[in-house]
């Protein structure tokens, strides 16, 4: 069936706009514009969008600025959004018009329309509710496109990422206390070093997370300072003067979070500090569980010529060509997904270096790489821990016996014999492929009950308490 159009208007003259689309004349010029990446906005910003023009609509009809039919029309039109059932007609490319025009008229538009039906009209008619005058009364693209990233960051961070590192956080720590009584080989540059427990380990990667889950609690902390209001450039022109104080209030009623306004207004339009120091505190958390996963591919490595201490749970065929052969996958693609957030953090640094004069303009590039980073972290963390970290062991065995094969435990004879001489009785152990504890006795070097002592694993741990 062919497809059929009606032809909308706007400042620069005609478009066709596809017949169905609740989008009108702007956004199918960026439609026409920006067909560059096919990557759109992601849920969570679209939803903050809906927020933000459900917040102003009750703002502006409450202050006597919006006829009540045309406030409900619009609060419930945003409600949907907010909702997601016009997910699809959000279609402006994530490369776009400078700080997210198209974008910001895209949800105007989508909620005109959709507030025109509810009151009746139709799809292109903008005489009930037109898209600017009054879906974007008091606001503009710099303030709303801002204020959205801040709302999306927000509810995604105290939403999803928090809860993701905390439930990994619990995890470990409880493989932490059931594995401290396990004394294993520490290694330094991938050599052997002196013994710990391999609760230790475990509860140092715990310690990590809950690090990085801090400071996410509270770097967020700064996103809750929004400048909904501030409008072009900080002024607030043609809004009430009561507006801002009445947004703000309504967009930490509909989130349930303590949304506030900036310290102040034109430092909130002109920079994205929050924004820059919540991605780098992502990047960080990255980091960690990067590092995390890359010790368990390492300690799970074998099943025979790797250390093999650990076991992961077999998920899926690790090779098309090598039959029975598991790979540590979930380890693997949190790698990736830890590198591809540094990545995108580069980008939010970059683009958050762009900003000139009244306004950072590349909001849309900033907002796509913060909300994808945190989304895919926090997907992967649960992935991570549902298909590995709840299912890993140990193999105690293995574990014991390179212990006590391990040369460095001579360290703990340097108090008896000295530096000197435990370096010998180490070299001695590697080169004829004896433990320390036989070339000790075998050169009597101790007695038995100071061999005993001074080569007592368990001992040289000193386990926390």
């Amino acid at each position: 069936m062919e497809q059929q159009f009606r032809v909308s208007k706007d400042s620069l003259g005609e478009v066709r706009v596809p017949e169905e689309a609740l989008w009108g004349p702007q956004t199918q010029r960026a439609i026409d514009n920006f067909p560059i990446s096919g990557l759109r906005l992601p849920r969570r910003f679209i939803r903050a969008q809906g927020i933000i023009k459900w917040a102003a609509a009750k703002a502006n009809g409450n202050v006597g600025a919006l006829p009540g039919r045309v406030q409900e029309a619009i609060m419930n039109a945003a409600d949907e959004v907010i909702d997601g059932r016009w997910d699809s007609q959000f279609v402006v490319d994530v490369y776009q018009a400078g700080a997210g025009t198209s974008q910001n008229m895209n949800a105007n538009e989508v909620i005109a329309n959709r507030a025109q039906e509810i009151l009746g009209g139709h799809r292109g008619d903008v005489s009930l509710v037109h898209p600017n005058d009054q879906v974007n009364m008091a606001q503009s693209t710099n303030d709303t496109i801002h204020v959205a990233i801040h709302i999306a960051g927000a509810e995604a961070i105290v939403h999803d990422l928090i809860p993701a590192v905390e439930t990994v956080e619990e995890v470990l720590q409880q493989k932490a206390d059931q594995w401290m009584s396990i004394v294993k080989s520490g290694r330094t540059h991938l050599q052997d070093a002196v013994p710990m427990r391999l609760g230790q380990e475990v509860g140092g990667w715990a310690g990590a997370l809950r690090y990085w889950r801090q400071s996410l609690a509270e770097s967020v902390q700064k996103l809750y300072a929004i400048g909904l209001g501030g409008n072009a450039v900080g002024t607030g022109i043609n809004a009430h003067p009561e507006y801002k104080t009445r947004a703000v209030a309504a967009v930490a009623e509909k989130t349930g979070l303590p949304f506030r306004l900036p310290d102040n207004m034109f430092t909130f339009i002109q920079n994205m500090d929050a924004v820059l120091e919540v991605s780098g505190v992502v990047r960080g958390l990255a980091t960690a569980v990067g590092k995390i996963s890359n010790d368990i591919r390492l300690l799970s490595s074998g099943p025979r010529t790797g250390f093999a201490e650990l076991k992961l749970p077999a998920v899926q065929p690790g090779s098309s060509i090598m039959p029975g052969k598991v790979n540590p996958v979930m380890a693997e693609m949190m790698n990736m997904i830890c590198y591809q957030v540094i990545g995108c953090d580069a980008t939010v640094q970059a683009a958050v270096s762009g900003a000139q004069l009244e306004l950072n303009v590349m909001m849309p590039v900033v907002a796509f790489n913060l909300l994808h980073e945190i989304q895919i972290l926090a997907r992967g963390l649960d992935a991570f821990n549902r298909q590995a970290l709840q299912g890993l062991d140990v193999d105690r065995e293995r574990v014991v016996g390179y212990v006590e094969m391990s040369t460095a435990i001579a360290t703990a004879l340097n108090p008896y014999i000295g530096y000197d001489r435990a370096a010998v009785v180490a070299k001695t152990a590697y080169a004829e492929g004896k433990t320390v504890r036989e070339v000790v006795r075998e050169q009597a070097l101790l007695n038995e009950e100071q061999l005993e002592e001074a080569l007592d694993l368990e001992r040289m741990t000193h386990p926390e308490q």
